[in-house]
């Protein structure tokens, strides 16, 4: 683990907004004490994709400005709602993991009480129970498992994805994935 930074995060907010505005990351780190190595590190990443993001948002509102106030009403309420559903969907991502891996705890609970010595028809109800608890498991995780797949499916080229499938569940690697 590295050692804590000297500045604070208001600090460094200020050279991350400095920056942007156009002073150069040599007179930043002058002034503020520190490294121009450090400040270039720890920011090369993020001014780029706040520049981007900074022009997606210029022309949007360019373009909403355009609109009358009816449409303006209308692009308003269709954000909120998509705004909403986006909300609502991640919630039900996250409970659905939650529930799945409450229901794969229970099924391996029963898999425990299967005796392999014993007769299949002795551990009939054991088995019913322990794949019922998996398929569950399993339908529970599809919302998120969805969801992930949909980021992956956005990405552009050069984007980080979010691991999906149930092989990164499981910790599986990309080489076993491919095997599969």
């Amino acid at each position: 683990m590295g050692r804590p930074s000297k500045l604070s995060a208001k600090q460094w907010a200020e050279i991350e907004r400095r920056n942007i505005n156009g002073e150069s990351i040599r007179s930043l780190a002058k002034e503020f004490k520190i490294g121009a190595s450090r400040i270039s590190e720890r920011i090369s990443e993020r001014i780029p994709k706040h520049k981007e993001l900074a022009k997606t948002l210029a022309c949007a509102e360019v373009a909403f400005d355009a609109l009358s106030v009816s449409e303006q009403v209308s692009v308003r309420t269709l954000t909120d709602t998509l705004k909403s559903i986006s909300f609502h969907l991640g919630g039900a991502a996250k409970h659905g993991a939650m529930t799945a891996h409450r229901l794969s705890v229970i099924a391996n609970a029963q898999v425990d009480r299967i005796d392999e010595t014993a007769s299949l028809a002795d551990n009939t109800e054991a088995l019913k129970s322990v794949m019922a608890m998996t398929r569950g498991a399993n339908d529970a995780a599809t919302i998120g498992l969805n969801l992930l797949a949909a980021n992956k499916d956005m990405a552009k080229p050069g984007d980080a994805l979010a691991p999906s499938g149930l092989g990164h569940f499981y910790g599986e690697t990309i080489e076993n994935e491919a095997d599969a």
